[in-house]
């Protein structure tokens, strides 16, 4: 399992230490790997628009080829989704 976004190092460093994250998380600061995977969009929150992560979760099978995308992921639950799936 890993993590992706934008943030820098130092904050996933904070980030997966304040939450004791047992994965690593990966800096993507150009937003490359998210734009591969079709998930940096335009957002919209209180009528201003922006670039930014679309919360996702893909599930990659041993051939290395996506085998399952959850789109707009909502935290709660979500882990014990994916691993009841699996």
């Amino acid at each position: 399992m890993l993590g992706v976004s934008t943030d820098s190092i130092a904050s996933h460093e904070k980030f997966a230490a304040k939450y004791q994250l047992p994965f690593p998380l990966l800096s993507d600061p150009d937003a490359a790997i998210c734009k591969a995977y079709e998930v940096y969009v335009e957002k919209n929150m209180y009528g201003k628009k922006y670039m930014g992560i679309e919360r996702t979760t893909f599930v990659i099978d041993g051939e290395g080829q996506i085998a399952r995308v959850y789109p707009k992921v909502k935290v709660d639950g979500h882990a014990e989704k994916v691993l009841a799936d699996l």
